[in-house]
C-alpha cells in the first residue's frame, strides 16, 4: 500500500476547507488502517467542545474523549476536528450530541471498540457526562483512564 493510496481519496485534508454548517452537512472521511491485525486504542481529545442549547441557543461546553480499536479504517483527524466543529452552531442535548458523535464514527470507520466520554460543563449548576461504548473493552491493549475528573465547583 503506498502512501498515495491511502490518502488519494481524502477531499479536506491538505487545503483550506470552510467550517460546515451543521453535523449533517460535515463530511467525516476515513483512510485504511496501515497497521491492520495489531490492536491498538486510538484517542481523540476535545477539550473545547462546544454546541448549543436546543431551547435556549446558549453555549454548551465538553470535554470529549474519543477512544477507539480499529479495523480496517482510522478516522481522519482533519475531518474529525471539522465535524465536530459543526457542533458550534449546532442545537441539541448533551447526550444526543456525544451519542450521535460516537455513532458518525462507528458508521464511518467500522472500529472494532469504541467508547466516548462527553463531560459536560454545569448547565443551571448542573454537570452532565455521557458515557458510550459499543461492548466490553477489548482484552490485550491498553486503554488508559480518560483522564477527565469529576466536576468539583468550588468544593
Amino acid at each position: 500500500m503506498t502512501g498515495e493510496s491511502i490518502y488519494s481519496n481524502l477531499t479536506q485534508l491538505g487545503g483550506k476547507v470552510e467550517q460546515p454548517d451543521s453535523p449533517d452537512q460535515a463530511v467525516l472521511e476515513r483512510v485504511p488502517n496501515p497497521q491492520q491485525g495489531i490492536s491498538y486504542i486510538v484517542r481523540f481529545t476535545a477539550p473545547e467542545f462546544t454546541s448549543l442549547c436546543p431551547i435556549t441557543g446558549q453555549p454548551d461546553f465538553a470535554h470529549l474523549v474519543i477512544d477507539y480499536l480499529p479495523g480496517n479504517w482510522l478516522v481522519e483527524s482533519k475531518s474529525l476536528k471539522l465535524f465536530l466543529g459543526s457542533f458550534r452552531n449546532h442545537g441539541s442535548f448533551h447526550e444526543d450530541c456525544t451519542i450521535s458523535i460516537a455513532r458518525r464514527i462507528i458508521a464511518c470507520t467500522e472500529p472494532q471498540w469504541l467508547r466516548i466520554g462527553g463531560y459536560w460543563y454545569p448547565r443551571g449548576g448542573i454537570p452532565i457526562d455521557v458515557f458510550y461504548q459499543t461492548g466490553e473493552p477489548p482484552k490485550g491493549v491498553w486503554i488508559p483512564d480518560q483522564g477527565v475528573a469529576n466536576y468539583r465547583g468550588r468544593g
